[in-house]
């Protein structure tokens, strides 16, 4: 019961809990295309793309949820989300270590450089087997 002696519209308070949930997903995956135009180097943008995008994506999915208001739908939103928990981070990697290996990156930029002394190692091996 309200201060007046209403009851609770509960479709109200789902249109507001999903309006937050969509503005703040739009504002992560907003945040995320920034970073991918505004980022100086190929390591931020991954970086860029794949963090915010996720959480993100689970805010405009649970906004839709609540919109359709039926459970049967929460299935295949959890689905679609974990594909994505799963497959970016994955991707982002990959992306990052081909353009590490194609010196699509800025070494300055860098506070420490983990994979220069591996790469040099392997090139110094191939090197001597050829």
């Amino acid at each position: 019961m309200t201060a007046d002696g209403n009851s609770i519209d509960w479709n109200s308070v789902v249109d507001i809990l999903s309006g937050v949930a969509l503005t703040f997903g739009a504002l992560l995956s907003l945040g995320a295309a920034v970073g991918m135009v505004r980022f100086p180097d190929l390591m931020s943008r991954m970086h860029a793309a794949s963090k915010p995008q996720v959480l993100g994506l689970l805010l405009v999915l649970v906004a839709l949820g609540l919109q359709m208001r039926s459970w049967v739908v929460w299935p295949v939103l959890l689905l679609a989300w974990l594909f994505q928990l799963l497959t970016v981070p994955i991707s982002a990697h990959m992306v990052s270590r081909a353009g590490y290996r194609t010196k699509h990156r800025h070494p300055e930029l860098l506070t420490e450089d983990d994979l220069a002394a591996v790469v040099s190692q392997a090139a110094e091996e191939r090197k001597t087997q050829d």
